[in-house]
């Protein structure tokens, strides 16, 4: 773990008030990382000084050695919130590859007495990344972390899925009206309707926000639900109303979890998430002439977090369509719009120039305005 140059007085500081990860067995080889930087681990690693109080990313993925090759595990991840002088004591364990961190508060004093002691196994934090961590969480609180990660405590960027009956047995099968494995299958469909249906093992999901799936009220009638397809305010409020109603401006901390658990953990089910709702906020047209200051944060957000991904990152390799120009194109109309603060309409608008001017991407092309909108009605609703 190689050490980090820092202004003599910002070491001080840290060495003083930072906090310490003390994480004892991890093999050799694991690949570690803290935040935005990661290390393969040498033998003399014990853990990591000087941190920064705040809210932290562990991340690591378990080895399995061997003389001809080396396999590297998924990636799992936790989110941690260290107090100023904090110690918090970790073991490995060989057996589940994890970490489990100690409840003994007396181990914790005893390490703590004797920190100089394991100063020259300690890697310091890397505070040369300390500054990037922090613009892609300057949103997201310790409550808002601990609500999203999963019950586990975990975040693993492969889904532990188990199947949702127990067919061992052939009388197992029959008894759910399913054909045997024994005889032959007569078509694809057939042999992938044979596959156990799998789900999360309970605690290991995310918890992310509910999105609705209609973009549109109970009741709503065709003219309507058009209205509502193309601005999804309604389903933006039902979002804040139902998880972010005291603190609306929560819903961006929720937007840098999930993109952190994709760059950092490596969790495409949060990459997905971030995806819809990027679009939730870009698509609400009424919500920005409503909600100045969300909409402020969600370009200052935006701004660090593309500064992190490739500009063809977005590009559907199938349809060469970049979900991010269609869905920011979709924002600057929006913001563009006579009833929007007119801070944010020139924030968007300097925005819109500096993605332009960096990514060249054409925010400008045809709009489509003429273009139907199709909309799926509710089971019984016609249109006369």
């Amino acid at each position: 773990m190689a050490g980090t140059d820092m202004d003599p007085e910002v070491a001080r500081g840290l060495f003083e008030e930072g906090a310490t990860l003390v994480l004892l067995g991890v093999p050799e080889g694991t690949e570690l990382g803290l935040d935005y930087k990661t290390w393969t681990l040498g033998p003399r690693f014990r853990g990591v000084k000087m941190i920064p109080p705040g809210l932290h990313f562990l991340h690591y993925c378990a080895t399995n050695s061997n003389e001809a090759c080396a396999d590297i595990g998924p990636k799992t991840g936790l989110f941690l919130s260290l107090k100023p002088r904090e110690v918090l004591v970790a073991h490995w364990n060989k057996r589940e590859e994890d970490l489990e961190f100690s409840q003994d508060p007396e181990e914790a004093e005893r390490i703590r007495a004797n920190l100089r002691e394991l100063d020259g196994f300690l890697g310091p934090y890397p505070y040369d990344t300390l500054r990037k961590w922090v613009s892609l969480t300057d949103r997201l609180s310790q409550e808002v972390a601990i609500a999203l990660q999963p019950l586990s405590g975990r975040v693993c960027a492969f889904s532990d899925v188990i199947p949702e009956l127990r067919l061992t047995h052939t009388k197992d099968r029959e008894e759910q009206n399913l054909p045997r494995n024994d005889q032959e299958c007569q078509s694809m469909k057939e042999g992938l309707d044979r596959l156990p249906r799998m789900k999360l093992r309970e605690g290991t999901e995310l918890r992310f926000s509910n999105i609705p799936k209609h973009a549109y009220p109970p009741g709503a009638t065709p003219a309507q639900i058009t209205q509502y397809s193309m601005d999804w305010s309604y389903a933006l409020s039902c979002v804040l109303e139902s998880y972010y109603k005291d603190q609306p401006l929560n819903i961006l901390g929720e937007l840098q979890f999930a993109f952190v658990c994709f760059l950092v953990g490596n969790v495409y089910e949060a990459f997905e998430h971030w995806k819809s709702l990027l679009a939730l906020l870009c698509r609400s047209e009424e919500a920005m002439k409503e909600r100045k200051e969300l909409y402020l944060g969600l370009i200052a957000v935006l701004y660090h977090q593309l500064g992190e991904i490739p500009p063809d990152f977005f590009v559907d390799i199938v349809s060469q369509n970049n979900f991010l120009t269609s869905t920011l194109q979709d924002f600057f109309q929006f913001a563009s719009s006579p009833g929007v603060d007119s801070t944010l309409r020139k924030r968007a608008e300097k925005f819109k120039v500096h993605l332009t001017k960096k990514f060249r991407w054409d925010f400008d092309a045809d709009l489509d305005e003429c273009a139907p909108v199709v909309v799926e009605l509710p089971e019984g609703v016609t249109v006369d």
